[in-house]
């Protein structure tokens, strides 16, 4: 039997727009096994995930469990674990790592500010700094919400963490497990589909020279689906490749049609006209699913505003 992934491949289902939304990212380590809704199923305290969820419900921060690739000892009790805090807005991008023996300080951070760009709560709460170290690959390897993420997903993280990879990471959830292996990469915040370990390290490398790699990608967490077909239709079109010369600065209109307004850093800006369309033929949108038709974003028109005077650069 096919699996989702594999259908969406064969069909060539495109890749762009189809990113999770979330302006901030606060990842969690946590050793053991997942279950479908990690927060609550996972030996994290269920009522420390509810509480979580319930507080970061319409802030714009995304929690996401993680745990170093490979074989993973069952541990109820875990010593000290890291956490994460990753801004994604362009002209606001930041991450910032810290280690914690107690998840419940999690509760101590001010979510709203967080989802704002602000990342006083995060340091003061959990002793947090700038993370110094390595951009952050994480990879979906939660097969208890799709068996692709495990069987496509594991591997990869395992190949990149073998290979010397300081920063891979298994998430448990980035949506799209028809695009296995889905990997999320840190600050920058772009999500990418169908990685393979050699397509990350350029991706990686990018990261580390200030790039965008727009192969595989799937768009940038910080905007909604229109905006991220937007954007990554721009980069394309004019050959940029630097993170955060572009921005979604605004977007009108509503399903199934926008008008996305897309500024560079230099003062330039485009409209773009995007269509949420559905695929086909259907296909299951994962693995035991009802065949179904899923949305997809299309670019039908992106040309260049003229410059009024007096126009502002917008920071990058």
């Amino acid at each position: 039997m096919s699996t989702c992934a594999k259908v969406s491949r064969d069909l060539a289902e495109p890749l762009m727009g189809t990113a999770a939304t979330a302006r901030t990212w606060l990842l969690v380590e946590q050793s053991g096994p997942w279950g479908a809704d990690a927060l609550t199923s996972s030996h994290l305290d269920p009522a420390l995930g509810r509480a979580l969820k319930r507080a970061a419900d319409g802030t714009g921060v995304r929690i996401a469990l993680i745990r170093r690739p490979g074989r993973h000892a069952d541990c109820h009790t875990v010593a000290e674990r890291q956490v994460y805090a990753a801004h994604t807005t362009p002209g606001n991008t930041w991450l910032h790592s810290a280690t914690t023996s107690d998840p419940g300080q999690l509760l101590d951070l001010d979510l709203a500010r967080l989802g704002r760009g602000l990342p006083g709560t995060f340091d003061t709460a959990l002793g947090g700094r700038p993370h110094t170290g390595d951009p952050l690959a994480l990879v979906c390897t939660n097969g208890k919400r799709d068996r692709c993420c495990a069987l496509l997903g594991r591997p990869l993280a395992a190949e990149l963490a073998a290979s010397g990879v300081a920063g891979a990471w298994e998430v448990t959830h980035l949506g799209g497990h028809r695009f296995s292996p889905t990997l999320l990469v840190l600050p920058f915040g772009y999500v990418y589909g169908r990685a393979e370990a050699h397509t990350v390290k350029e991706v990686l490398q990018g990261v580390r020279e200030g790039r965008v790699v727009t192969e595989g990608c799937r768009g940038g967490s910080a905007w909604e689906r229109p905006g991220q077909a937007a954007e990554l239709a721009v980069r394309a079109a004019v050959s940029e490749g630097t993170a955060g010369a572009l921005n979604v600065v605004r977007t009108e209109g509503g399903a199934p049609r926008w008008e996305v307004t897309v500024a560079h850093a230099d003062g330039r800006r485009w409209l773009v006209t995007v269509a949420r369309g559905a695929s086909s033929p259907p296909r299951a949108e994962s693995c035991g699913s009802a065949l179904g038709s899923p949305a997809r974003m299309d670019v039908l028109a992106l040309h260049e505003l003229p410059r009024t005077a007096g126009a502002r650069s917008v920071p990058g």
